[in-house]
């Protein structure tokens, strides 16, 4: 499949992408640097809204009729390059991170952390490392920002972490992103050096694979290393072990941001699978199916059966995840379509329900729902926010879950038959069923507890409701205008539905010439 490739200089001012991913870094390190708390915070909330104002420019100046990368800049230097742009399938992540961002640093003040120097310099950090990874075209570039996110992670974990033996935590998280670090790195490093037999040099950058995509050897092998390696960081059954102790023993004001991370699994899919290996991934689509359909039912009866809140946002995941791996390996442009916007909206929602566990565990300093109860009276923006967020992932009518459902569904109907999207519906009816069971346990029924330390006189109730009200407006207002997203995602899957070698129309999509002063560089030269 041809790209068309447009570079930053036609439609911004200054390379906006790096940009985007070096300003929170540089308020990192602003942070790491300066001696009064006070000043960090500002550094911290400063780099936050500055991101989060270019992000939306960002969206502003992005040419949604016109699929493709955008904004791409490049340098190269001793035979190394640095690659950066987006299209419509990896955009929309960029401020989705962004807004994160800045709520957690608004939740640091409300659990009184905003004194604490490296938690805000991690935060930062790692919104750094995930605009990065989601605007990097070199495949060894994508792989060092995964590298990379392991440093925040354990930082928060060990250092914000609620868990007693966090150690333990750290060894089970290493073994398992190590295993998918390595898959993936091997996975990379065939799709480089399988060219050199064909006369092209050494290469990583993506543009370049995906267009000499017949000259690939052992194209079985690098999907099983790639698709495998993702699957650990989505998470996928049975790739999933570390996810319910992280999140049971870790920070949760980190998780939500986290969350976007773990939509890096889905992206690294649709990026460097799907199109670079597109027959041999149809090939085993029955195989990812089959995991996919497992981690729904599996996720959803286990968090059926969970006591801790945080483990039951966890399995929740889980099964959320086995929904956008189904949606992306139906191929079709409709499949894709629905799971990148589920992966959004599941990202946002689950931040939602997230927050409230945190507000909720700082008020009654437990995360057990039998222990829980009652709450509803006396924290009524947090009952509102869980809530809200869960009937988002839950699909219902006037959130952006509904529109993207009803395209995944349709996506599988038309390649899987009903049969599957029958088994898929279930699966979102036990999500429903353990969501609202959960929301009825911790803030409708009698609290079984004699003493109730629920109220919310002593807390910062004012800043609970920003956060309330931002992810509300968001999740409601794309839920019932969802135009706007579905304008950025749909050129882009319908130009990777095309270049399917069964499934689509085998016609490359249409390509449209930068103009004469363009500053592409050599990146034209790769798909002339």
């Amino acid at each position: 499949m041809d790209i068309t490739v447009t570079s930053w200089t036609e439609s911004a001012a200054f390379p906006l992408l790096s940009t985007l991913t070096f300003v929170p870094l540089a308020a990192m390190i602003a942070i790491l640097c300066s001696r009064s708390p006070a000043v960090a915070l500002r550094f911290g909330f400063a780099g936050a809204l500055l991101t989060v104002f270019l992000s939306f420019y960002l969206l502003s100046i992005f040419d949604s009729n016109s699929p493709g990368i955008h904004l791409a800049e490049q340098v190269r230097f001793a035979g190394l390059s640095y690659i950066v742009g987006v299209d419509g399938t990896s955009i929309l992540f960029i401020p989705l991170a962004a807004v994160l961002t800045l709520l957690v640093l608004i939740y640091t003040l409300i659990i009184r952390r905003a004194a604490d120097r490296l938690f805000i310099a991690c935060i930062l950090g790692y919104e750094s490392i995930l605009i990065g990874a989601f605007s990097a075209l070199n495949v060894m570039q994508f792989w060092i920002w995964c590298l990379l996110e392991l440093i925040p992670v354990i930082l928060l974990t060990v250092h914000a972490g609620t868990g007693q033996n966090r150690r333990r935590i750290i060894t089970i998280l290493l073994q398992y992103w190590g295993s998918g670090l390595l898959m993936s790195l091997a996975g990379f490093l065939l799709l480089g050096f399988g060219l050199i037999d064909s006369a092209h040099p050494l290469t990583f950058d993506w543009l370049t694979l995906q267009q000499n995509t017949d000259y690939l050897h052992d194209e079985v092998l690098i999907f099983i290393l790639l698709f495998f390696g993702f699957a650990i960081r989505m998470p996928l059954f049975p790739f999933h072990g570390w996810l319910p102790v992280l999140a049971e023993q870790g920070t949760v004001a980190s998780a939500a941001i986290f969350l976007v991370g773990l939509k890096l699994g889905i992206y690294a899919v649709i990026r460097f699978i799907l199109p670079i290996v597109p027959g041999v991934a149809e090939q085993w689509s029955e195989f990812a199916l089959t995991l996919s359909m497992i981690s729904i039912f599996y996720g959803a009866l286990m968090a059926l059966m969970q006591i801790n809140i945080r483990r039951l946002l966890a399995f929740a995941v889980v099964s959320h995840t086995g929904m956008l791996v189904a949606g992306l390996f139906c191929f079709n442009a409709l499949g894709l379509e629905g799971s990148i916007l589920l992966s959004l909206t599941f990202g946002l929602a689950t931040a939602g329900m997230l927050f409230s566990v945190g507000l909720i565990y700082k008020r009654t300093e437990t995360a057990f729902i039998p222990r829980l109860g009652g709450l509803f009276d006396t924290n009524a923006t947090i009952a509102i926010l869980f809530l809200i967020s869960a009937l988002s992932t839950m699909a219902m009518p006037g959130t952006p879950g509904f529109d993207a459902a009803h395209l995944l569904i349709e996506g599988i109907i038309q390649e899987d038959g009903w049969y599957l999207a029958i088994a898929i519906l279930i699966g979102n009816v036990l999500s429903a069923a353990f969501l609202l069971w959960a929301f009825q346990r911790i803030f409708m029924a009698t609290s079984k507890r004699a003493h109730q330390p629920y109220s919310s006189s002593h807390h910062p109730v004012t800043k609970e409701r920003i956060i309330t009200v931002v992810i509300c407006v968001l999740l409601i207002g794309t839920g019932f205008f969802t135009t706007p997203l579905l304008s950025i995602i749909d050129n882009e899957a319908v130009a990777i539905g095309e270049s399917y070698p069964v499934h689509g129309t085998q016609q490359p999509a249409m390509i449209t010439e930068p103009s004469d002063n363009t500053d592409t560089g050599t990146m034209d030269d790769q798909h002339d």
